[in-house]
């Protein structure tokens, strides 16, 4: 995407100016490890961004923890209602979308090469009267895009193992799981799988390990079907088709995620880890990224024009304003933005 020697321009969204965004940005860019390699933008609303400084900076020493909104770029985005720390309502809702306006028009037109985007809650877009399931949806949208996908990625503090994990499903009732997976949408999924890890990771010959969907991948029919009915059958199309991968499955739901957790953890015996994942719906993936990742994991969007990271985590409203919500999530979506803009 962008001349290795060249630092990226990242646009950062503060996500619900209610919730824990503007703390754990000010948090992340106050090291100097996050803000050496990229040239960042932050786009809120600069009186609350300085209140969230000032409120917090009254009991740490603010020059070991905090950035002071005063040194950074900001693109002043006014609330036009009131916000009130710690409570998602039609004017948080409304403020956070139009941070995400602004970053996704100015990253089309070229003026960035990423977006890392803060937490938002839907609850508080839904409010505002925004019906998009998230911010996924709603940048592909922007961006023109119908082939996309929800991948998260953490990095392991035990023993430096990368876990890479897609959602084939995302914001969707668990219901209507079975209807909404078919081979036409596993075999997009897979695409954009297989183009991350070959064009932006340079990994061509990759093993991916693809989840069953029922208890035991069906048990032969026994605790469903759709393994045999079509999933299967799918498996082995595309073996055939992309004779240079290694694509495992389907495995069942409850033993797929023992081999990364053993990767994650340190156990010594586990040999050849994925190269990365595919879950077939939210909490099929997600529980297990958040119970080894859950401070340090990243969602990135797959698919768009442009680079797009987020932490993997919510508004935490409960612990708005209290100083103590945790950056390395934050740290890491902006060291993984920059890395993916690089080597893209």
């Amino acid at each position: 995407m962008i001349n290795q020697d060249k630092r990226p321009r990242l646009v950062l969204t503060v996500g619900d100016p209610a919730g824990i965004g503007s703390e754990v940005i000010l948090k992340a860019l106050a090291d100097p490890e996050v803000t050496q390699n990229c040239d960042v933008v932050v786009v809120g609303n600069k009186i609350l961004l300085t209140q969230v400084y000032e409120n917090i900076s009254k009991n740490i020493d603010n020059s070991l923890f905090l950035v002071n909104p005063a040194n950074l770029s900001v693109v002043d985005v006014p609330s036009a209602g009131e916000i009130i720390t710690g409570v998602g309502n039609a004017a948080s809702g409304a403020a956070s979308f139009a941070y995400m306006e602004y970053a996704i028009s100015q990253t089309l037109a070229g003026e960035f090469d990423g977006i890392v985007t803060g937490p938002i809650a839907k609850s508080a877009w839904k409010a505002a009267g925004y019906n998009y399931p998230g911010q996924t949806e709603l940048l592909a949208a922007r961006a023109g895009v119908e082939r996309f996908g929800m991948l998260f990625v953490g990095r392991s503090p035990f023993t430096g193992w990368t876990l890479r994990a897609l959602l084939a499903t995302t914001h969707i009732p668990l219901r209507q799981v079975a209807e909404a997976l078919t081979p036409q949408l596993l075999t997009q999924k897979l695409d954009l799988l297989v183009e991350y890890l070959e064009n932006d990771l340079g990994i061509k010959n990759g093993r991916i390990a693809i989840a069953g969907l029922n208890p035991h991948s069906g048990e032969m029919g026994q605790l469903g079907t759709e393994e045999i009915d079509w999933l299967i059958p799918w498996l082995e199309s595309e073996r055939q088709k992309r004779p240079h991968l290694q694509l495992e499955g389907p495995i069942p739901p409850d033993t797929m995620w023992v081999k990364p957790g053993m990767a994650w953890y340190g156990n010594s015996s586990v040999k050849n880890p994925a190269d990365a994942y595919l879950a077939l719906y939210h909490d099929q993936g997600l529980i297990p990224v958040k119970l080894m990742a859950f401070d340090r994991a990243v969602n990135t969007t797959i698919g768009l024009p442009f680079v797009r990271t987020s932490p993997d985590h919510g508004t935490a409203f409960d612990i708005a304003g209290k100083g103590i919500a945790d950056a390395t999530s934050m740290k890491a979506a902006i060291n993984l933005a920059v890395e993916i803009s690089r080597e893209g």
